[in-house]
């Protein structure tokens, strides 16, 4: 580590002008480093009297295949994006983890009482917690830090901000205790025990993962506790499409039950064959039985187990075609996708809400005004929040007006998919 004066003056002169270019590509250097600069400043306005401190990352995470796959240990297709976490962070010497992020008030987790805590549900406090917790399960001795944390990942974007946290705090915490010894994988397993039991979250593995990694990945989750994770070797700057994330403005919250019912319906299905995932349960014997899973389940659930077949099998697709480098068939597949979760998933709304239909809306505009090119799909965990299109290059300009015309300004986010995971930005 560094003296923050030393960090500031290196990140200043462009020291670490290559490693901020890998996070967010050239055109986005300057704004990088302002960035940068402007959270070692913060660090030292919150947190008087340190010495050395070092600057991290974490970024969001785009789904780009296989939707609600991976709780059931299927296949999925991820990528890490140039919005992330940026955090600057220091040893306190104390037995406390306090984290002051940008906008909010400061959180305090003492290390001498690390259990769940009930009233900590949901809420960012329980993620610092679980994840000291798990370290400490793992045999690590933990110390005290500070850190201060700005954040460009739009929250409730299904880009997944607590993952993006989760990443972000686990690589502090791996070079603060760790001396750096554990790997990307392993620090988003020790973000999903947090998220499922502090937080109170049942996500699977691919957010976490997604962000950890970093670049494009496709992993199979048929052994959460050993996925098989490949990058996949595939420049999506060279399709001649942008990715774009477009926030419908409507709202993630209060949709645990809805994300929930998903896990919940499709292990009942997988419950039937006295099997705990669908994963375990061979597409014909399910196709067999419909008409008494119906009766059993109920025909939601059957149309859920039906997305898992198909989508699971499609990532796998996704990720040949990708490697094969045909585009125009992972562009298929995408729409394929989309469609998948709009009919079968039903992911699309909240019953909870039924006349808030942001989503459908947008991705019926969107479909329009790509006019059968490109490609477009609901956006990570669903029911609110974003969706996700390839545009071709000559349509961006025109669809990012027309979706910020109904949605609103600054809602069609054009991103990137960046080679990087959670990481040491300088130090």
């Amino acid at each position: 580590m560094s003296s923050c004066q030393d960090l500031y003056n290196n990140v200043s002169a462009g020291i670490y002008d290559t490693a901020l270019s890998q996070l967010y590509r050239l055109d986005g250097l300057e704004q990088g480093r302002r960035r940068a600069l402007q959270s070692i400043e913060a660090f030292q306005s919150c947190f008087s009297n340190h010495a050395d401190a070092a600057l991290f990352s974490g970024p969001g995470r785009t789904e780009i295949g296989g939707n609600h796959t991976d709780h059931q240990h299927g296949h999925a297709l991820c990528g890490s994006v140039d919005l992330d976490m940026m955090g600057c962070a220091a040893p306190n010497g104390t037995n406390v983890i306090r984290v002051q992020s940008e906008g909010y008030p400061l959180l305090e987790v003492g290390l001498d009482s690390l259990l769940p805590q009930e009233g900590e549900k949901n809420t960012t406090t329980a993620l610092i917690r679980g994840m000291a917790a798990k370290l400490q399960e793992l045999g690590y001795p933990l110390a005290g830090f500070d850190a201060y944390v700005t954040s460009t990942v739009l929250s409730g974007s299904g880009l997944s901000s607590s993952a993006a946290y989760e990443t972000l705090l686990g690589n502090i915490l791996n070079h603060l205790c760790c001396a750096d010894t554990l790997g990307a994988i392993e620090i988003a397993k020790i973000g999903q025990h947090a998220e499922n039991i502090y937080f109170g979250k049942p996500c699977g593995l691919l957010d976490q993962m997604g962000s950890s990694v970093g670049g494009a990945v496709a992993i199979d989750f048929a052994d959460p506790s050993n996925p098989i994770v490949e990058k996949i070797d595939y420049d999506f700057a060279r399709s001649d499409h942008a990715l774009c994330i477009v926030d419908t403005g409507s709202c993630h919250a209060d949709l645990t039950d809805d994300y929930a019912s998903i896990t919940r319906e499709m292990g009942a299905v997988a419950a039937y064959f006295h099997k705990r995932v669908l994963r375990q349960v061979p597409e014909g014997d399910f196709y067999q039985n419909v008409t008494e899973l119906r009766k059993k389940c109920g025909d939601r659930a059957v149309l859920r187990a039906m997305h898992f077949y198909e989508d699971d099998r499609r990532a796998v697709l996704e990720k040949q075609a990708l490697e094969a480098g045909d585009f125009d068939r992972f562009l298929s597949l995408v729409n394929q996708s989309g469609l998948s979760s709009e009919l079968l998933l039903q992911n699309i709304w909240s019953p909870a809400a039924p006349q808030a239909q942001a989503v459908s809306i947008a991705l019926n505009i969107g479909r329009q005004l790509l006019g059968g090119a490109g490609a477009i799909r609901v956006h990570g965990g669903g029911f609110g929040g974003t969706i996700q299109a390839f545009v071709p290059n000559e349509l961006l300009d025109g669809f990012k007006i027309s979706m910020e015309r109904v949605l609103g300004e600054g809602k069609c986010h054009i991103l990137r998919i960046r080679s990087q995971g959670g990481c040491i930005v300088a130090e």
